[in-house]
């Protein structure tokens, strides 16, 4: 048999093996070495490339956010952070459902990522919706779809890995990603408050500024972990990878002499809870920089190029575009999904006039969306998890989450501004970013 050949049947086998659980590392791993044998592109050269794809010092911000995520929970930050979302919207008819959505919001302000997010909020959230009288199916489908918003809002786990393939300021990028990811957070809060609307789901709490406050005042670390980032980074007072090793340093001062809730004991416990996600995600993002340079040697990069580009004018390319990420999503997890594709199809936004950042976004928004999609969608599993729900009863309840997203998500790519609004005002004083 011919290499082309023998390329289709590895790349069968393994789409074969991912189909039947196989962990998405183990499906590109075997991709790699098998492409490579056939290729001749020696294990030496993978092994070079693997090193190279983790030398960068802006990814220790991946491992830090995560710590500082552990932390929060660990801490009772995120419940305290919880609680405040549901004294502000709990007067609302689906109140407590979307407090679940904004307490997403807020989480990912702090810790960059949609599983944590996921995990997090929903361990805390989805026992409070049940008991509130919300179906127990659409409670996990809440706290899933909220999930999403874990890669937009600033600090992003993925938007660093997007600056450093893409060479663009990650700190360019976690503003360009502010706006959208609380449109997001919006949209998803309009559908949920209907559907509640018309369920008759969820117990009111009367609207009291009173206990806002009170309930703001609990939540104060929370609040200061977010400014910390946000002026941090967008402040220039230091890089994402400081701010990151900021927030981690002060949310653990904060558990342990605050709010008591981490003791020396239960350190070891969060550091390997952290240490194990990281473990999966570095090994992830060096074998995805493999896979993306054996796919140009096998001319993929130039195919898709000469495909999308043929379309011509400006929404046929970005539609393609965007069609190209979602499907993709929906069977690949945000890191290697963006490892592969975005040197691909970043150069085609490009070059029909699309603001790096934005694409950035665009892509990343509906990368997002692919986290409750099926076949994949990681957010659902982790939900399932959780809540002990399994993952199809929870699918059938995310479609007006999906409907909200996939609305967010024209708007947002058909609406540059949105993204670029605070990037284009810097000099204006909204923003003093931190260009590295």
């Amino acid at each position: 048999m011919d290499s082309t050949t023998w390329v289709w049947l590895i790349s069968i086998v393994v789409s074969v093996l991912f189909f039947l659980g196989i962990p998405i590392f183990l499906v590109i791993g075997l991709w790699v070495v098998g492409i490579s044998l056939v290729i001749d592109f020696t294990l030496a050269n993978v092994g070079v490339t693997l090193y190279e794809g983790l030398n960068f010092y802006g990814l220790l911000a991946l491992p830090l956010f995560i710590l500082t995520g552990d932390l929060i929970k660990a801490a009772g930050i995120a419940q305290r952070l919880s609680d405040f979302a549901y004294s502000v919207l709990g007067f609302l008819r689906g109140g407590l459902a979307m407090s679940s959505l904004a307490a997403c919001g807020l989480f990912s302000a702090i810790s960059g990522s949609n599983s944590a997010t996921t995990a997090t909020i929903g361990s805390i959230m989805h026992p409070e919706m049940t008991k509130g009288g919300y179906d127990k199916h659409f409670a996990a489908a809440t706290i899933a779809s909220g999930g999403t918003v874990g890669i937009i809002i600033p600090p992003s786990i993925i938007f660093i890995v997007y600056g450093f393939l893409m060479n663009l300021s990650i700190s360019d990028l976690f503003v360009g990603g502010l706006l959208p990811g609380i449109l997001m957070v919006m949209a998803m809060c309009i559908a949920c408050f209907l559907v509640c609307n018309k369920k008759g789901w969820g117990n009111l709490i009367p609207f009291s500024p009173k206990n806002i406050v009170y309930k703001g005042g609990q939540a104060y670390l929370g609040f200061l972990a977010i400014a910390i980032v946000i002026y941090g980074i967008y402040g220039g007072v230091f890089s994402p990878t400081e701010a990151a090793g900021v927030t981690c340093g002060f949310c653990l001062l904060s558990g342990v002499f605050i709010t008591k809730g981490i003791t020396i004991k239960r350190i070891p416990d969060v550091l390997m809870r952290s240490g194990q996600i990281t473990g999966l995600l570095a090994p992830l993002i060096a074998v995805s920089i493999v896979m993306q340079q054996i796919l140009s040697l096998l001319g993929a990069k130039d195919y898709i190029t000469e495909v999308i580009g043929g379309l011509g004018g400006y929404y046929p390319i970005l539609l393609a575009c965007m069609l190209l990420v979602f499907i993709t999503g929906t069977f690949l997890e945000s890191l290697p999904d963006t490892i592969i594709l975005a040197p691909i199809l970043a150069p085609i936004a490009a070059s029909i006039g699309i603001d790096p950042i934005h694409f950035a976004v665009i892509f990343l928004v509906g990368d997002a969306i692919g986290f409750i999609t099926p076949p994949y969608g990681l957010n659902l599993y982790v939900a399932s998890g959780i809540t002990g729900i399994p993952y199809f009863k929870i699918v059938r309840h995310t479609w007006p989450y999906f409907v909200a997203l996939m609305i967010a998500w024209f708007i947002i790519a058909f609406w540059p501004p949105l993204t670029t609004f605070l990037l284009v005002h810097e000099g204006a004083g909204v923003f003093q970013l931190y260009k590295p």
